[in-house]
């Protein structure tokens, strides 16, 4: 099918790209779904039918999993080729993750932002929405699972993280993009194995879950007040999978109580099985209860924990389902 004949839905939540300047304050969001797509220079010449939804109005930090649950069950079922999703970048890889766990067709979902609003010289809002909509618009894209469109290098949710904090090359991915739009078209290199699926219909509980980051001289303490206030938990690591030897006790005890991943903190790499044995070591952790994330960063673990405990899943569906994770 031509990229003419394309039809494309956009949903935008806010954040960033939605965002101008205010007279004694600073930005915050005022532009609607339709004002961001009239803004785009080009997008009338691609020929694409754009379908524009308002989704929601908040920073990319105020967004919850009902609000995205609610917009993937608003997504699945539309008569569309792709969808692109604008909204904050702050938790764009956490969205974008949610997403691909969700969907199961194979329709492109994209989601994209601005690192500076349209109030500032070089918005980068515009390009970001063009890019996005030609992935979302292209059979390239189709089966590649929910992606991240920024800088027009095309990142797949598993592994975009967001690694600078103003840099409007903030987004990147290891071992590196999928693919890159270059003269109006969409090139896909490479393909991740599929994620898990999770049906957000049978999502009925909030549980509660968090991640803990192991640091220098950490003794447990801070482990046990946190594990007496959670359902689930996700260790951010040192290295492939270590925690100072004061640690081991309590990480133990909570493993009994709840499932508690064991993921790495150092943002790319997985976490090892049985290279290491010493107490606190990737394997001695592992041979006490915990669940290891695999390649998986801390945040992404959290998401996978949240929804798997949200479907009633037991200790053995959650290992089972982490151990899907490459």
């Amino acid at each position: 099918m031509a990229e003419g004949n394309r039809r494309v839905a956009v949903f935008s939540l806010g954040g960033t790209i939605a965002m101008t300047a205010q007279t004694g304050g600073g930005a915050t969001p005022t532009l609607s779904a339709d004002d961001l797509v009239a803004a785009v220079p080009g997008l009338a010449d691609t020929g694409i039918s754009v379908d524009v939804n308002n989704f929601r109005q908040v920073p990319g930090a105020s967004l919850s999993f009902s609000d995205l649950l609610e917009l993937a069950a608003a997504i699945q079922e539309l008569p569309v080729d792709g969808v692109v999703i604008t909204q904050g970048t702050d938790t764009i890889e956490e969205t974008a993750f949610l997403l691909d766990l969700v969907t199961a067709s194979d329709m492109p979902v994209v989601v994209t932002g601005a690192m500076r609003n349209a109030s500032m010289a070089g918005a980068d809002g515009p390009a970001n929405v063009l890019a996005a909509v030609r992935v979302a618009a292209s059979s390239e894209a189709r089966g590649a699972g929910c992606v991240v469109v920024f800088g027009e290098e095309i990142h797949a949710a598993r592994w975009v993280r967001k690694t600078h904090a103003t840099s409007p090359t903030a987004f990147t991915s290891y071992p590196g993009p999928i693919g890159y739009v270059a003269e109006d078209r969409v090139r896909i290199l490479a393909r991740p194995d599929s994620s898990p699926t999770i049906d957000p219909q049978g999502t009925t509980s909030s549980p509660r879950t968090t991640v803990f980051t192991v640091g220098l001289g950490d003794d447990g303490t801070l482990l046990q007040t946190l594990g007496d206030h959670v359902d689930g938990l996700v260790v951010a690591a040192f290295g492939a999978g270590h925690v100072p030897m004061a640690c081991v006790d309590v990480l133990t005890d909570l493993a009994k109580r709840m499932p508690v991943i064991l993921a790495t903190r150092t943002g790319s790499g997985p976490v090892l099985k049985q290279t290491y044995g010493f107490p606190g070591s990737e394997s001695d952790l592992l041979a006490r209860g915990l669940i290891s994330g695999s390649t998986l960063v801390p945040v992404k673990a959290r998401i996978l924990l949240q929804l798997l405990l949200m479907t009633g899943a037991d200790k053995d569906q959650i290992a089972q389902a982490f151990s899907t994770i490459s």
